[in-house]
C-alpha cells in the first residue's frame, strides 16, 4: 500500500525515518479538540534531566492566548494507547560508508520494543516511493520483519515527504505525532522549508525531528518549535536508542488542557498560544499556536 500523493506537487513523495503516534482521544485540530468554543491542547512536560514530570495538576499550568490568560475549563493527565507507524529513510544517502540506515533500523527496532503489547504499529518504507511494509496492527514481530528487509534505495525530497507524512497522520482520532530520522538533507522537494513549517503549524501533528549525522538543519528546530514537538540532534550512534526511549515516554505520558477562548476577533484568524508551568524545573513543550476555523 503507498500513501498518498501530495496535491501540490502532484508527484510521489519520501518519508524520512518517521514515527506516528495516535491517541484514543477526541478528533482535534492544531493538536486542539474542537468543541463549540473549547480549545484543547497537549502539553509535554519535563524536568532538567528531560525525564517527563508528572503529579501536575491544572492548577499548576497557565495558559495564555494572544496574550491574554485564560481559565483551565478541563484537564487529564496520564498515559494514552498509542498507534505508531515506523518510516525508515531508505534513501542512498543513509547507505554508503557510513550506514546511516542501519543505525536509524536498529533505532526502529529499540522503539518497537518499547512499545506495550497492545499499542498498534505501522511500518513504512521510503525510497524514491513511500510504501506499507508492514500494516497498522498490534502484531510488533511482523513489524521488526518489516524493518529488517529494507535496504538503502532511492533519494529524499524531505521536505515534500514530511508534508505528506503529516497529512496522512491528520485524519487520525486523539493524539498524533510525527518523528523524523534522517541526515536533513533535502533532495528535488517541491516545497521550500518556510512552505513545510507553514503548513506543519496549521495541521494537527507534532513533530520530532532527529538528525543523524553531522549537522542538523535549521529546519528541524522550527518544526519542533512550531509543532510542539522536540528536535534532537544524535551526533554519535549510541544516542539514536536512547533518544527514541526518550520519546515514547514523553508520548505516552501527557498533559491535555482544555480552555474557552476569551475573545476571538476573527475566525478565520492565527492565535498564539503559550503554556508554561509555576515551577523551576519544570519544562514545557506545546504547539504555538492555531488557526481558528
Amino acid at each position: 500500500m503507498k500513501l498518498p500523493r501530495f496535491e501540490r506537487s502532484e508527484t510521489a513523495l519520501i518519508v524520512p525515518l518517521i514515527v506516528l503516534a495516535v491517541g484514543a482521544a477526541s478528533r482535534v485540530y492544531g493538536q486542539f479538540t474542537s468543541g463549540i468554543n473549547l480549545v484543547e491542547v497537549y502539553a509535554s512536560v519535563s524536568d532538567h534531566h528531560g525525564d517527563p514530570l508528572i503529579g501536575l495538576t491544572a492548577d499548576d499550568f497557565r495558559v495564555v492566548e494572544d496574550g491574554v490568560p485564560q481559565t483551565i475549563r478541563t484537564f487529564a493527565a496520564g498515559e494514552f494507547p498509542l498507534a505508531v507507524g515506523i518510516g525508515l529513510d531508505r534513501s542512498f544517502s543513509m547507505g554508503g560508508k557510513s550506514d546511516r540506515l542501519a543505525l536509524a533500523k536498529s533505532a526502529a527496532r529499540t522503539f518497537v520494543g518499547a512499545l506495550r503489547p497492545d499499542d498498534q504499529v505501522m511500518v513504512m518504507a521510503i525510497g524514491s516511493e513511500t510504501s506499507v511494509a508492514a500494516p497498522l496492527s498490534t502484531d510488533h514481530g511482523r513489524a521488526l520483519a518489516a524493518i529488517d528487509r529494507l535496504d538503502a534505495w532511492g533519494t529524499t525530497p524531505l521536505y515534500d515527504a514530511t508534508i505528506a507524512a503529516i497529512g496522512a497522520i491528520e485524519p487520525a482520532n486523539g493524539r498524533r505525532a510525527l518523528v523524523l530520522l534522517s541526515d536533513g538533507t533535502d533532495r528535488y522537494s517541491a516545497v521550500s522549508a518556510a512552505d513545510l513549517v507553514e503548513q506543519a503549524r496549521r495541521r494537527d501533528v507534532l513533530v520530532y525531528p532527529i538528525a543523524i549525522g553531522t549537522t542538523r538543519p535549521p529546519v528541524f528546530a522550527e518544526l519542533a518549535t512550531a509543532t510542539g514537538g522536540r528536535s534532537f540532534f544524535a551526533r554519535e550512534p549510541r544516542e539514536l536508542a536512547s533518544t527514541l526511549a526518550a520519546i515514547a515516554r514523553e508520548l505516552r505520558f501527557q498533559y491535555l488542557l482544555g480552555y474557552v477562548p476569551s475573545r476571538h476577533s476573527d475566525q478565520s484568524s492565527w492565535h498564539s498560544i503559550e503554556v508554561s508551568v509555576d515551577r523551576p524545573d519544570a519544562r514545557v513543550r506545546a504547539r504555538d499556536g492555531y488557526f481558528s476555523r
